[in-house]
């Protein structure tokens, strides 16, 4: 009978610390910990998916009850408790999913589990995975039993989204932050289990597997599962590709020199091709953003860390990339990524990918080609290996100096070696200003030789000192004219004509309320608004704009407008007073003396 199929996920799955991968800062601290007997009595492990919290749970809880470890601090694998750790036979290891038991019937449940030591061996280890899940009630009610267990309880919690997570609890655990595994690591691993299963696998291919899984060890074994049985067992790279979906460097090589070629027809004919495969237009952008970014990478040996490609296409990125404008590749990113920003709010998908191709296709056009051209005298290699646009700085235009001139017209002359005439003056002051000196013409001779040593000058009309003056006095001419002066009587006959102007626009209330209101003028221009009641002063803030306009309209006085309260006493309500019953009784006696011999014939008490 042949053995049943197991996934790589479960089959390859670490059994001791060593053979994790990625996390060599949490394996050494636990391991450390072990030999020193320095266990703390609870753990949180907190990270992404599928990094291995989980399974370094599971190795910690069987080395620390293992009968015989290793001289690393490794589980011996062979002793009676690690036998029946394998076969999940252990009464000291506890497993609790925290999703599907959160109540606080599973924790005390639980917790009354605690108070009993283990039947064999030295801990017991309670793993509680997802334990966000954990509700409120359920926390707080683990909260003392993780606090002070028994000497032989041990807590493992394992979490991906920790800020979920009760600070209280987390005050009670040593937290261990487990990392995303890196591509290079993920690549190793994969290596090792594909010739363990006898496969034929590419580097690149490995290489893709390893970037789609995004750091994640399960995801990434799954992947090489699925594609194992896709491909027959021979991963290779375009096998790959067409199995998860994406789209290759091929493409958006000869997609990039489209752009750089800026043949819109070809671009937009290379997205069809890919759309009618089914890819969807965000992946082509956010793919050729990506393209864009390593062609970047490339351009400085610094970046060259950061490039996360296969081996085998690195050399091709840094060719291209000494083929492209820095120019066109960031101001590419820039159009790439504004249209992935708008692309899930577009309603024509399809259109708003070509928009972004065409844009690109006209970027060499937008961008400075100087910079260019200077990085590449200064760099040889950086010249394009293949056709592609060409820029030139444009020369500056060369001055041909004039010919020489024996004699210029009269008239041509005037208008160049004379001054400008001067604006009309008014009497007063061109009879004190003396007459300017006329300018004598040059002679033709002294005119072509000024011309032939200074060939790069051209006469040049100015402004004559005349004018300048001229335009001063006049300016104080205009500053010694009296300026209008606001008076009193004006404020106030001003402020009844608007009066009379609301009254013929039918705006009673205003008019009401303006009744209330006195005008007092406070030199030089200040009119201020005197109001009997707050609600009249409220209305004067209202038309306010319409008061300063209809003021401006008719004097020529920059009006200031202000407004204040002043109350009059005599539009106040009389309170009426608060009489105590003995007051109302002696008005009433003084209305009616009857009233008062009554209660003296009788000899009456009133109790007030």
């Amino acid at each position: 009978m042949s053995q049943p199929y197991i996934v790589s996920a479960r089959k390859y799955r670490p059994q001791t610390f060593d053979t994790v991968v990625g996390q060599e800062h949490i394996t050494t601290t636990l391991k450390n910990a072990i030999r020193n007997s320095q266990l703390a009595h609870a753990y949180l492990f907190c990270g992404p998916r599928g990094v291995g919290k989980t399974t370094c749970a599971r190795i910690l809880a069987k080395t620390i009850n293992c009968s015989n470890p290793t001289a690393d601090t490794e589980a011996c694998g062979i002793c009676p408790t690690c036998i029946s750790f394998q076969n999940n036979t252990s009464f000291n290891v506890f497993e609790l999913d925290a999703a599907s038991n959160n109540s606080v019937e599973d924790i005390r449940t639980l917790t009354d589990q605690v108070r009993f030591a283990p039947q064999q061996g030295k801990y017991k280890i309670y793993i509680i995975d997802e334990v966000h899940m954990l509700s409120s009630s359920a926390f707080n009610a683990f909260l003392k039993t993780l606090e002070e267990p028994p000497p032989y309880a041990i807590f493992i919690l394992a979490t991906t989204e920790k800020h979920k997570i009760l600070p209280t609890i987390l005050s009670r655990c040593q937290i261990f932050d487990f990392k995303r595994i890196t591509t290079q690591d993920t690549v190793h691993h994969l290596q090792s289990i594909a010739v363990k299963e006898g496969m034929t696998a590419d580097e690149a291919a490995l290489h893709v597997i390893a970037q789609k899984s995004e750091g994640c060890m399960r995801d990434s074994l799954s992947m090489l599962d699925r594609i194992a049985s896709f491909t027959n067992g021979q991963l290779t790279y375009a096998g790959t590709m067409e199995h998860l979906n994406l789209l290759d460097a091929d493409f958006y090589f000869r997609l990039t020199d489209t752009l750089l070629a800026q043949d819109v027809s070809a671009a937009l004919l290379h997205l069809d091709a890919v759309l009618d495969k089914g890819f969807e237009g965000d992946v082509v952008l956010n793919g050729l953003a990506e393209h864009m970014r390593n062609l970047l990478l490339c351009k400085d040996a610094r970046m060259a860390k950061l490039l996360d490609v296969p081996n085998d296409h690195r050399k091709t990125y840094y060719d291209k990339a000494n083929q492209t404008p820095p120019a066109f590749i960031l101001s590419s990113l820039n159009v790439l990524n504004d249209a992935e920003l708008g692309y899930k709010n577009a309603t024509n998908k399809r259109l708003h990918a070509e928009l972004c191709l065409i844009r690109l296709c006209y970027v060499l056009q937008a961008v400075a080609p100087e910079d260019d051209v200077l990085k590449k005298k200064d760099n040889p290699s950086l010249a394009p290996a293949q056709p592609a646009p060409q820029y030139a700085a444009p020369q500056p235009a060369q001055y041909a100096p004039p010919p020489p001139v024996t004699r210029m017209p009269e008239p041509v002359r005037q208008v160049i070696n004379e001054p400008i005439p001067s604006m009309p003056m008014p009497a007063t002051v061109a009879a004190a200003k003396p007459a300017a000196a006329p300018t004598p013409a040059p002679s033709p001779t002294a005119t072509a030789s000024s011309h032939a040593a200074m060939p790069e000058k051209r006469p040049v009309r100015g402004i004559s000192a005349n004018l300048l003056d001229d335009l001063d006095e006049e300016e104080e001419a205009s500053c010694d004219t009296e300026a209008p002066v606001l008076t009193a009587e004006e404020v106030h006959a001003m402020y009844d004509a608007y009066m009379q102007k609301m009254r013929e626009l039918n705006r009673s209330v205003p008019v009401a309320q303006l009744s209330l209101i006195t005008p007092e003028f406070i030199a030089p221009d200040e009119v201020r608004l005197i109001a009997k009641t707050y609600m009249a002063e409220s209305w004067s803030q209202t038309v306010r704009n319409d008061m300063l306009d209809f003021f401006r309209a008719r004097t020529r006085v920059v009006v200031r407008m202000t407004s204040v309260v002043r109350e009059d006493e005599s539009m106040k309500e009389s309170e009426p007073a608060v009489l105590s019953k003995t007051d109302v009784y002696e008005l009433l006696a003084q209305k009616n003396p009857l009233l008062q011999q009554l209660k003296d014939g009788l000899n009456l008490q009133i109790e007030y």
